[in-house]
């Protein structure tokens, strides 16, 4: 179990104890040999509600509606993701299968669509039959489909799923008959929000949800094996963070870019900065960074590593203040004045996940609030 790095192993009160204690991620896995597997269910600390909420939030550009997201009665995650993904599925599918032109590539006996010249010469060269041919099929093969057919396989083969859960899933198999899986370890297809499709929206943000969640197999010589569905939920905390904080940013002025990652820390470029969000101005200049934290923050400074990766983003930047958003801890905010820096401010500030979700929005809101005035404060106007 320790070496899967799904969960964290301290020894105990006294011998042939142990501790376990989760290592940031939520969710079910089953872990070790396939003949005798340990099942492992991390349930989050955060209300499933509001788990929900934060997922839906960060994936909304992606036209998941978090109002049509019904979790059911089930306080573990894996079983509410589970069964709002069938439900969601279910509604999408209600009015039958979604069709769409998928460009096909093949060798028949009769000319369909354009002949592909130079694969005909090069393959088949001084062949009549059979034509190398490129041609558009009207299928329900297309990727929409393909990523909830193999979410529902996902879902269908992972442990602590009930069984009113799985009978839908199945139904979602009949509707799906003659779509393709997606292939194990390929990236996703891409699929593009239209109004076509938008019946589909919800179901395949969950879809990418339990495809893309931190959920591996691996066989590290001694036939360690980890199979399961599992959420990091440093991850979940900072996509959220980014996409509402740059949403309360906007009538400041400005914009906002998440996942920065254009600047560096050295001449030669060898060293890249990654900050979570960064401010910019009308002119395209930084004026404020910030950094999300999925951890506690305790008494002032005590995470020493997130205060000098702060500093180093204030440095490259020319700025005179950073900000470090933790999920949890004292609600007041924390400004650290750096010595010998000519005035640089770290502030580390809370926003409470556990919070309803307008509450919670509304301290990301007061939290923009600070980082508009702060940058007025040091002279620059967004």
């Amino acid at each position: 179990m320790a070496a899967s790095e799904v969960v964290r192993i301290a020894p105990g009160p006294r011998t042939g104890l142990w501790r376990v204690r989760d290592n940031r991620l939520v969710g079910a896995a089953r872990i070790g040999p396939a003949h005798d597997p340990v099942e492992v269910r991390i349930a989050p600390k955060t209300p499933i509600d509001r788990l929900f909420f934060l997922l839906g939030y960060a994936h909304k550009q992606r036209g998941w509606r978090q109002e049509d997201v019904d979790a059911g009665e089930h306080p573990d995650l894996l079983p509410a993701l589970a069964y709002a993904f069938a439900r969601a599925a279910e509604r999408a599918l209600r009015q039958g299968v979604l069709l769409g032109y998928r460009e096909t590539e093949e060798a028949l006996t009769v000319v369909r669509g354009r002949i592909r010249e130079t694969d005909q010469i090069r393959r088949r060269h001084g062949q009549i039959v059979p034509v190398e041919v490129r041609y558009d099929d009207y299928t329900v093969d297309i990727p929409e489909n393909r990523l909830l057919l193999s979410a529902t396989y996902r879902l269908l083969r992972l442990p602590g799923i009930p069984a009113g859960t799985r009978r839908l899933l199945r139904h979602l198999l009949v509707r799906l008959d003659g779509v393709e899986r997606i292939v194990p370890g390929r990236a996703l297809p891409q699929w593009t929000p239209t109004r076509l499709n938008a019946r589909y929206h919800t179901a395949l943000g969950l879809a990418e949800l339990v495809l893309r969640g931190a959920s591996y197999e691996l066989d590290d010589g001694r036939t360690l094996r980890v199979d399961g569905l599992l959420l990091e939920m440093w991850r979940v905390f900072e996509d959220f963070l980014t996409v509402a904080l740059s949403d309360a940013l906007r009538p400041y002025g400005g914009r906002s870019e998440m996942q920065d990652r254009r600047h560096h820390l050295d001449h030669d470029r060898n060293v890249p900065l990654r900050p979570d969000l960064v401010y910019y101005d009308a002119g395209g200049e930084p004026v404020a960074v910030v950094d999300a934290k999925y951890k506690i923050e305790g008494r002032p400074g005590e995470h020493e590593a997130d205060l000098y990766q702060m500093l180093a983003y204030c440095t490259v930047m020319g700025l005179r203040s950073g900000h470090l958003v933790y999920a949890a801890g004292d609600a007041e905010s924390w400004v650290h004045r750096i010595v010998g820096t000519g005035g640089v401010r770290i502030v580390e500030a809370v926003v409470d996940v556990s919070l309803p979700p307008d509450a919670l929005l509304a301290q990301v809101a007061d939290l923009a609030r600070q980082i508009a005035v702060d940058t007025e404060r040091a002279g620059v106007t967004a």
